[in-house]
């Protein structure tokens, strides 16, 4: 035990659900506990709109707690990569500090990452003989296979500012404005249609690195499956489009 409050704190706001590692002094790195709470806590807010996951400063985390880990196998961890891959409500990853090897992966499991000034990213699996994890196989996937190389067989740190030209993180805020700022994000999507964005979410996961014909053609089907081919009306959409354009009236004067 590292700690004497739970390793994972909850936290709701209307929609959006706040998934905090609060173990500040380990650097919010993971242990069995924490693996078990963050698996706990993934699958406890599927009935909010939106998951927003960060860490207590000062680090989002720092991997695994490799001096208490609580088990002589890392197999034997439970599954809290996967438990976030597997969400069906949108997961975005407010990285406050540094994301380390399973910390780095934990962030990349989220649909997108806000980080903050602060944030720095590493894949150390390589420095420390253990054969990298999902890292692998998102990486490539967010920055390309050059840049995912040079990440994961040098081991270097990328700061926030390389963070988002190479397109691990799609925002850079200050620091105080990292959770606000991430939570209206949230709560922006968080107001459509909860279905669809499943659905959404699905389809990206399925036509994703495929050719393009062919994920033309799973589109479609995906949407006639789902039940959304055709179902949109003239009417339906007339009714929407006041308060759309209101919202983008107001998005274009701020």
């Amino acid at each position: 035990m590292t700690g004497s409050g739970p390793p994972v704190v909850v936290a709701r706001d209307g929609d959006v659900a706040l998934i905090t590692l609060d173990r500040p002094q380990v650097r919010n790195a993971i242990d069995v506990e924490m693996a078990a709470a963050i698996c706990s806590a993934v699958t406890g807010c599927q009935d909010a709109a939106v998951i927003v996951i960060t860490g207590t400063d000062p680090a989002f985390c720092a991997g695994l707690n490799l001096r208490a880990l609580g088990t002589d196998q890392l197999t034997d961890l439970p599954p809290f990569n996967a438990a976030v891959a597997a969400s069906r409500v949108p997961v975005i990853a407010a990285v406050n500090g540094p994301a380390v090897t399973g910390g780095f992966e934990l962030a990349l499991m989220a649909d997108f990452i806000v980080a903050s000034e602060r944030a720095a990213f590493a894949d150390t699996h390589l420095r420390v003989g253990v054969y990298p994890g999902p890292v692998l196989v998102d990486l490539p996937r967010r920055v390309g296979p050059a840049w995912a190389r040079e990440i994961s067989l040098t081991g270097n740190f990328v700061d926030a500012a390389t963070a988002l030209r190479i397109g691990i993180a799609n925002h850079v805020v200050p620091h105080s404005e990292l959770l606000p700022f991430t939570m209206r994000l949230a709560a922006s999507i968080a107001e459509s249609d909860r279905d669809m964005v499943a659905a959404m979410r699905e389809d990206w996961d399925a036509t994703g690195g495929i050719p393009v014909r062919d994920a033309r053609r799973l589109h479609l089907e995906n949407a006639r499956d789902a039940g959304y081919a055709g179902r949109a009306t003239a009417d339906g959409i007339a009714a929407r489009r006041d308060a759309v354009l209101e919202r983008s009236r107001a998005q274009r004067q701020r």
